[in-house]
């Protein structure tokens, strides 16, 4: 797990500045294709003075910036990013040195680009700042904030750039020095192909992205801006090892594998969403030895051909593979992507009919595969929820009468989620069916349909073997509700002939359905404020929690409960909501139910997520419901969280809160 989070960090730096890779490639394209076939200008050629400076400088920079947003927004990406020059110069400089020292007419080093080091020292300088101003975070006296901000971050940005030109640039240029002999090595001896061994099924875990993002693009960017292309690009990237698996479902597949295997094969070859063709391969483990295959063949087929892409395939479509292929390249690419296919249909094929006869007669366990993929991702993923959703559609039909939404506590989230899928079941005229939340421990065992956020899915599963199991995001709006109503609603037509469990009243339980709009003493003018600048999710927390303690509704301790449950799962909701609560262990905090209600104007980043209301929740037996209810109601509508966002003072954000039609 710890690798997935490394690698997904590592993702999260690089996948946002793809779009600038791509227009380095493209311009690097046009400039090489100008020059080539014509004479050129002196316009163009000023122009292609454009591409040194943006894989140099631009590229890491951009990472920097986004890797030091990802610690402490934008000031950590400000630090980081001028820290970073640091590592850039420091390694310039080395080289220059070193060349000094050749002896007349060697071959000088070339630069070395310093996305490694970006992903270092971008974060690595956010992460000092923050912690930094942690240490006299409410100590500078009044009217001196902004003096000690601006400096506090000017001179750590100094100083670390100081370190990265002394510390890190020389074990950076160290490093890429060593990496760059391994993979010379590998080419030179023919081993490249053997890589697949270890990418292939570090896909399949998502456990690549540290390989990819951390090693073989900053390894294939410098390639590239040397020799205008790189094998790099294509180890990780070619959709033929996939594609091929998911072929040979197609044929030779049986159950809900088979029968959604042609629409992932469409979504994985042009989409390049690799990660819908995981699944497949976890049912049956074997099917590694065909991607593997396939891969390696691709690999082999690409160094055969000496061919490469100009820059990095993301995602890795068919079609964003073509597009960035080099010019001298497009065959041996080609064949690469359709021989590793081939091989991998190959291989999976004669898996699949050795097994053929023991799967008919045994369970499906597609959707338990889709499951696992999902945990071992760490987070939710629109295209693996599709799936999960075309699989529970394609089993055996039975009514869905029971629906719980099931959170930690079972106190706050899960109970606005619950609201939200009751109106949208209501409004799509589906009656029969009970929609009610619980916590994950409290499930009763014999529910139809459970929906958690992804992190509770395992235990939810321990607690309903039974269930159909849903994973969301956000429980405010989650896509995954359309495709919930819309598989309710084919369940009830195949089993209209089965009497209906309970009415349509059943539908809106009391406790989380009441008549009126009165907020009672559980959210009043003294909880609710608004802010026009922003905060950070603790400070936030902390306000929440001392609005409810000074309302009586909660103890001292209950703000470390808050903090012990965004551990665990993030009570972000969605549509700029967050509602942060204690955990269900925490019950001995609170002393009565009440809730708090803060906008902040410039937003609080909520576990990167912007969130603009922060709703603090203290809550014995049901009757904070009522309200969270309602306030379900306002955040499932973008136009009404605008109109709560333009409210110009406390009294009427109250008014908007509490003036719901429950109709």
């Amino acid at each position: 797990m710890g690798v997935q989070k490394f690698g997904s960090f590592l993702s999260g730096m690089i996948m946002p500045i793809i779009p600038a890779l791509i227009a380095w490639g493209i311009i690097t394209a046009v400039i090489v294709n100008v020059n080539e076939f014509t004479e050129g200008t002196a316009a163009t050629d000023a122009f292609g003075e454009i591409i040194g400076p943006m894989i140099h400088f631009l590229l890491p920079i951009l990472i920097a910036v986004q890797g030091g947003k990802m610690i402490y927004d934008v000031r950590g990406a400000v630090v980081g990013a001028t820290a970073t020059f640091g590592v850039i110069i420091g390694s310039d400089f080395l080289i220059a040195q070193a060349n000094a020292a050749l002896p007349e007419g060697a071959d000088e080093l070339g630069q070395i680009h310093m996305f490694i080091g970006a992903m270092i020292m971008g974060p690595l300088a956010a992460w000092v700042i923050k912690r930094l101003d942690a240490l006299w975070e409410g100590k500078v006296k009044a009217g001196f904030e902004m003096l000690v901000n601006m400096f506090s971050a000017g001179i750590t940005a100094f100083l670390m750039s100081v370190v990265g030109f002394f510390a890190l640039a020389p074990i950076v240029n160290a490093l890429m020095d060593v990496l760059g002999a391994a993979v010379r090595f590998l080419v030179d001896t023919g081993l490249l192909p053997l890589t697949s061994i270890i990418i292939e099924p570090a896909k399949v875990f998502f456990l690549n992205n540290a390989i990819n993002h951390g090693v073989l693009t900053p390894l294939g960017i410098s390639e590239a801006a040397a020799e205008g292309k790189s094998i790099l690009f294509l180890l990780e990237a070619n959709p033929g090892p996939g594609f091929g698996v998911l072929m040979a479902f197609t044929v030779f597949g049986v159950g809900a594998a088979r029968a959604t295997a042609p629409g992932a094969a469409l979504i994985q070859f042009a989409g390049g969403i690799h990660e819908v063709y995981f699944p497949y391969v976890l049912m049956k483990p074997a099917l590694l030895l065909a991607v593997i295959g396939g891969g390696a063949t691709g690999v082999a087929t690409n160094a055969l051909f000496d061919s490469g892409l100009r820059a990095p395939a993301a995602p890795g479509s068919i079609f964003a593979v073509l597009i960035q292929t080099a010019s001298d390249s497009y065959l041996g690419v080609t064949l690469s992507v359709i021989l590793s296919a081939a091989v991998s249909f190959t291989i999976a094929a004669f898996i699949l009919l050795a097994s053929r006869k023991r799967d008919l007669q045994a369970e499906d366990s597609f959707s338990d595969a889709v499951a696992r993929t999902e945990a071992a991702k760490g987070k939710s993923s629109a295209a693996l929820a599709g799936l999960a959703a075309q699989a529970v559609s394609g089993e055996a039909a039975g009514r869905i009468n029971s629906i719980i939404f099931a959170c930690d506590a079972g106190m706050g989230s899960s109970a606005m989620g619950a609201s939200v899928l009751r109106k949208k079941i209501k409004d799509a005229g589906i009656e029969g069916v009970t929609v009610t939340n619980k916590a994950v421990a409290a499930l009763p065992g014999d529910t139809d349909l459970v929906i958690t956020q992804q992190q509770l899915t395992d235990r939810a599963r321990g607690q309903e073997p039974e269930a159909i199991h849903v994973s969301v995001e956000s429980f405010m709006d989650a896509p995954e509700y359309d495709e919930v109503v819309e598989l309710v609603r084919s369940r009830a037509e195949v089993g209209s002939a089965q009497p209906a469990a309970v009415g349509a009243g059943a539908a809106a339980p009391a406790a989380s359905e009441p008549s009126g709009s009165a907020t009672g003493g559980i959210l009043t003018l003294d909880r609710v404020r608004i802010h026009s600048g922003s905060a950070t999710r603790d400070e936030a927390m902390a306000e929440a929690a001392a609005a409810l303690e000074a309302a009586g509704a909660v103890t001292g301790d209950y703000l470390a409960a808050m903090h012990e449950r965004e551990e665990t799962v993030s009570t972000f909701m969605g549509n700029e909501l967050a509602i942060p609560h204690g955990t269900n262990e925490a019950k001995g905090a609170i002393k009565a139910s009440a809730l708090s209600v803060a906008r902040y104007d410039d937003g609080v980043d909520w576990g990167g997520q912007r969130a603009t209301f922060v709703v603090g929740i203290a809550g014995v037996g049901d009757e904070h419901l009522q309200i969270l209810s309602r306030i379900a109601r306002l955040f499932g509508d973008k136009a009404t969280v605008q109109r709560l966002k333009e409210a110009t003072s406390e009294e009427e954000l109250l008014e908007l809160l509490s003036a719901v039609d429950e109709g």
